[in-house]
């Protein structure tokens, strides 16, 4: 039997990690990046992964050491009333790390490396001019080239995605923005925490010794009623939450729109969407990149099943049972945490009921269990 082919259109997280992944079936991957040239502003966003996770791309990257991943035992989580910061909830981790964090650069390098390394991923720079799923091909430079199994991996937005799905999507602008930022410092910060404010969710995540990023989202509004000063209100709001001083600077400051994007149609003939492009979510949760994981995972096991028995990928039930068992987990997760947003924002009306849960909600030892189960592996059903 000839070696099936695959071909993997995007060269970010989603796509890299897909191509290691998949490199290790007997199957011949060909690997598309842009020809254009890579922008100068490299993305110093940090990316937090559970313990089942970290696991699963040491074993595929064979990590000896895991210089650039921090571990996490314990983050802390906290919600403001009438301008009291409040420690609602903390998960301590003892045997284990709770999660890792790192900077999504250092992974897309590693990757990078690791995939001039595979002899049967061929990488192509070109732009894609067109997919097409009845034929099973793409096309770039006016020529064709045909595949047992297309995976697009190109961001959270691409003229192509309307091809597969054909507008089915559960859509909802938050409008708010995420503000991201590295911050240097001279202090004892070693875990996580999370602060639910008046203003939006913080995140404060710790990626090395003395430097941590935070993300934070706040409205369209407040932003641009404040981004000429969003440096000194973020410097003077984690001085506050963090009761540090000895905060030095703040670089690298960027900002991104945040929007709910959910694919309910994940696949047409041997076409699949993968990554961002698939399910977007909002950042206050940090389970974006898990479930991404999680659903390369389930491809790779998919993939094997069919190449164990001998069979073809192509015109196969795999993108069908792909489907079938990622939807629901993603979906769950989705609108989850969508409640969740919804939950913390400040509505007078939901704010007594909200303090009353928030209060007692550490008294239920099967809560915080079954949070960690959840956040670290996902929901099986």
């Amino acid at each position: 039997m000839n070696v099936q082919k695959i071909c993997i259109i995007g060269d970010g997280l989603a796509g890299l990690m897909t191509a290691v992944t998949l490199s290790k079936q007997n199957v011949s991957i060909d690997l598309y990046s842009s020809s254009q040239k890579k922008s100068k502003n490299l993305d110093n966003r940090t990316t937090a992964i559970s313990e089942s996770n970290f696991q699963y791309i040491k074993s595929n990257l064979n990590l000896n050491k895991d210089k650039f991943f921090w571990s996490c035992k314990k983050i802390k989580l906290f919600f403001e009333d009438n301008k009291k910061i409040i420690n609602f909830m903390n998960f301590d981790e003892k045997n284990k790390s709770f999660m890792y964090i790192f900077q999504n650069k250092d992974l897309k390098n590693k990757l990078d490396r690791a995939i001039s390394q595979k002899k049967n991923i061929n990488l192509i720079k070109k732009n894609i001019k067109d997919v097409n799923s009845n034929g099973g091909f793409v096309m770039y430079d006016n020529k064709k080239k045909f595949y047992d199994l297309i995976i697009l991996s190109i961001g959270g937005q691409s003229k192509f995605y309307s091809k597969i799905e054909g507008g089915r999507t559960i859509k909802k602008n938050y409008k708010e923005i995420a503000i991201t930022a590295i911050i240097k410092h001279n202090a004892k910060i070693e875990n996580a925490s999370q602060f639910f404010l008046k203003e939006g969710p913080l995140a404060v995540l710790p990626f090395k010794r003395n430097t941590f990023s935070s993300v934070w989202s706040i409205s369209s509004n407040y932003f641009e009623a404040h981004k000429k000063n969003l440096k000194n209100i973020l410097t003077a709001k984690l001085r506050e939450l963090l009761n540090k001083k000895n905060i030095e600077k703040i670089v690298n400051i960027q900002s991104f729109p945040i929007n709910l994007n959910l694919k309910t149609k994940y696949y047409k003939k041997n076409i699949l969407i993968l990554g961002d492009g698939l399910h977007t979510v909002h950042p206050l949760a940090g389970q974006g990149f898990n479930l991404v994981l999680r659903d390369i995972k389930k491809l790779n096991q998919l993939i094997f099943k069919k190449l164990r028995l001998g069979m073809l990928i192509k015109d196969s039930d795999l993108l069908k049972d792909f489907y079938n068992t990622r939807k629901p987990e993603n979906t769950l997760f989705g609108v989850g945490i969508n409640f969740t947003n919804l939950f913390f924002k400040n509505n007078k009306y939901f704010s007594v009921l909200k303090k009353g849960i928030l209060n007692n909600i550490s008294n239920f030892d099967i809560i915080k269990k079954v949070s960690q189960s959840v956040a670290d592996r996902g929901i099986s059903l």
